[in-house]
């Protein structure tokens, strides 16, 4: 009988299987918001829970859709998208609102996190891992990512900022305490990797994008199975992107 060889995911779009493949990796899932299917009653609880949410699109790149939504008094919802912001007295009239700017798809909630801000400005941290021609799991590149003054997403392509990590860090950090974050980063961009392998064999690169609390808890906000390589050319230090380069190259042999 012929044997019918499953085909390997190289990409995996949906945010939700992501996110249920790295709940199994108890080093990954301390490090997961809160994240649930979008529902009426899910919301509501969320916002209970947390008073702030970003309810995402299931499928979605480069922050496009994204949407961040509080409560902020016992009646009082609003929800920003884009630089447009929306008020509502009633959680109804809100959810309907709500409902009518995700256009009834597939999306999820995720508690939010208060970023810690650059010069007032939103920013979070591509964490770039790769597997080396060797076959051996590497991080191999990290940048900053800065949102635009008002926006809430950090994504380039959503006119955020390209920045050098330690420039973003100066402005808080001690260099000791930079250089262990950093390392507690590339540690994190293995063992994620590693794990969402073991689910999908056919990944050979992620992009992690990682937030920080105010207590410094890095927090994995997305996973991206088709990072873009080419923002690493940003950075003044080109040896990051040949060698982010070089892996990706060898990986399409």
């Amino acid at each position: 009988m012929a044997m019918v060889l499953k085909k390997r995911r190289k990409y995996v779009l949906s945010k939700w299987l992501k996110t249920k493949a790295l709940l199994g990796n108890k080093e990954a899932r301390a490090h997961i918001p809160d994240t649930r299917k979008f529902s009426k009653s899910t919301l509501r609880t969320m916002l209970k829970l947390y008073e702030m949410v970003y309810v995402k699109p299931e499928i979605g790149t480069h922050g496009k859709g994204v949407i961040r939504v509080e409560k902020r008094a016992e009646d009082k919802y609003t929800y920003q998208l884009g630089l447009a912001e929306k008020s509502f007295q009633d959680f109804e009239s809100f959810y309907q609102s709500l409902l009518s700017d995700t256009k009834k798809k597939s999306y999820l909630i995720q508690k939010g996190i208060h970023l810690v801000k650059y010069k007032k400005r939103r920013f979070d941290i591509r964490v770039m891992v790769q597997l080396s021609p060797e076959g051996v799991w590497e991080t191999t590149g990290l940048i900053g990512r800065v949102a635009p003054p008002e926006k809430i997403v950090t994504n380039y392509h959503s006119g955020g900022k390209l920045m050098d990590v330690k420039r973003l860090f100066v402005t808080h950090l001690s260099a000791s305490k930079t250089d262990k974050i950093i390392r507690k980063l590339d540690k994190l961009g293995v063992v994620t990797a590693k794990h969402l392998h073991k689910k999908y064999p056919g990944i050979q690169q992620i992009g992690l994008d990682i937030g920080f609390d105010q207590s410094w808890i890095p927090w994995i906000i997305e996973v991206n199975t088709n990072p873009d390589p080419y923002i690493f050319n940003k950075l003044s230090d080109k040896s990051v992107y040949r060698k982010v380069m070089k892996y990706k190259k060898a990986a399409m042999k």
